[in-house]
């Protein structure tokens, strides 16, 4: 029936609206540094199932295939893509990029999933107890025991996170602390919170937090940022798809409409 069509259309519409949005967010931070792009994932939906195969028909001959009519697709869910992004070289002592796997932790409010969030976005700057704080509206703090002195001058960071520098009146290194990463298992488990933060979910498991270049962790450069992964023709091209089956969708709807329109002219004789 025709109405199946309306039904069945109306849910493309629905799920390829889903698609349209992610697409738009994903273009619209393709200058935020450390964002991870999202694609949508689509499943079908149920069937009415009108014969089964393998059931003898009439004639006792078996179906070999079944009869059904599927009702539609649904917008599974989003499915957050870590490749790592470009390189952007600032020469900035507190722009940090991760080269590999791994996040920053930062500290939350203790109402948000337990005061713990999680970044690839290593644009920091100094707060005025000379903590690394992150360098965007919120101004999270970096999970690290590093404390700089307001007269130090000359601060390095390692590749394994080792924070260093020169105080006043000194002309060795001192180290201030140690910036650790973490990892996950299933980081596409993890919950977007805008303001380039993570949180952990039950899908994402606990994290795993280790000195950088350990266990599995990616390692620290400094005086360089990690670009958004976004990929502007990739995106392009499947925002040029979305919107064409949208439209052959409206075109299913068109065609649904003028068959019952068709139906209800009928004129008994």
């Amino acid at each position: 029936m025709s109405y199946i069509a309306l039904n069945t259309a109306a849910t493309g519409l629905s799920a390829l609206s889903t698609s349209l949005d992610v697409t738009a967010n994903n273009l619209a931070n393709a200058n935020t540094t450390g964002f991870k792009t999202s694609r949508v994932n689509f499943e079908d939906l149920f069937y009415q199932e009108f014969a089964q195969p393998g059931i003898p028909s009439g004639t006792g001959v078996q179906r070999p295939t079944g009869l059904y009519v599927g009702l539609g697709t649904n917008a599974a869910g989003t499915q957050l893509n870590f490749t790592q992004g470009g390189t952007q070289i600032t020469d900035l002592a507190y722009d940090l990029m991760i080269e590999g796997d791994g996040f920053f932790e930062v500290e939350l409010p203790d109402d948000i999933a337990e005061g713990q969030g999680f970044t690839r976005a290593g644009n920091f700057s100094l707060n005025a107890d000379g903590e690394i704080v992150m360098a965007n509206s919120p101004g999270f703090r970096l999970r690290a025991d590093v404390n700089i002195p307001p007269d130090a001058t000359g601060v390095t960071v390692s590749l394994d996170g080792v924070v260093s520098g020169v105080v006043a009146g000194g002309t060795a290194p001192t180290e201030f602390g140690q910036i650790m990463l973490t990892r996950f298992i299933n980081p596409s488990g993890l919950q977007t919170r805008g303001n380039n933060i993570y949180t952990k979910t039950e899908a994402s498991g606990e994290p795993l937090t280790s000195e950088p270049g350990q266990e599995g962790t990616g390692f620290i450069r400094q005086g360089a940022l990690e670009a958004s992964n976004v990929d502007p023709v990739t995106e392009l091209v499947t925002l040029i798809k979305t919107q064409r089956v949208f439209e052959m969708n409206s075109q299913v709807i068109q065609a649904a409409n003028e068959t019952l329109k068709n139906i209800s002219n009928i004129r008994a004789f």
